[in-house]
């Protein structure tokens, strides 16, 4: 078993930052690709960023420029530092890693809420 945590949500206004983390723990397991999505009321969940373990990154498009995805493989730790922060980024952020032999795992999820 594979138990995420993830921290770094909150209130920013608009133009803001933030980091959010995901650190993955437990016994003997191989992570290969870690993302970020989220998830806006009414809205479907969507990527925003994926990392795989060579240092691969995808992004979605209304993100690109302004968001940075990365990990660290000692840690077993993702990042995502956003930038440029607009309203329509409010949503519930949610880690996803998909791990050798086990299967994939979701975070808890983290709020992010834009607003002035």
């Amino acid at each position: 078993q594979v138990q995420l945590v993830e921290s770094g949500g909150g209130l920013v206004q608009p133009g803001g930052s933030l980091r959010l983390s995901c650190a993955a723990s437990g016994s003997r397991f191989t992570i290969n690709r870690m993302g970020w999505y989220r998830q806006a009321p009414g809205k479907q969940r969507e990527l925003v960023a994926a990392i795989d373990k060579g240092g691969s990154t995808d992004y979605a498009d209304s993100v690109k420029g302004r968001c940075t995805i990365s990990r660290d493989n000692a840690e077993n730790t993702v990042y995502l530092e956003m930038n440029s922060l607009k309203p329509e980024d409010t949503a519930v952020y949610y880690c996803k890693v998909d791990v050798l032999y086990l299967g994939t795992y979701w975070g808890q999820g983290t709020q992010v809420t834009v607003s002035s």
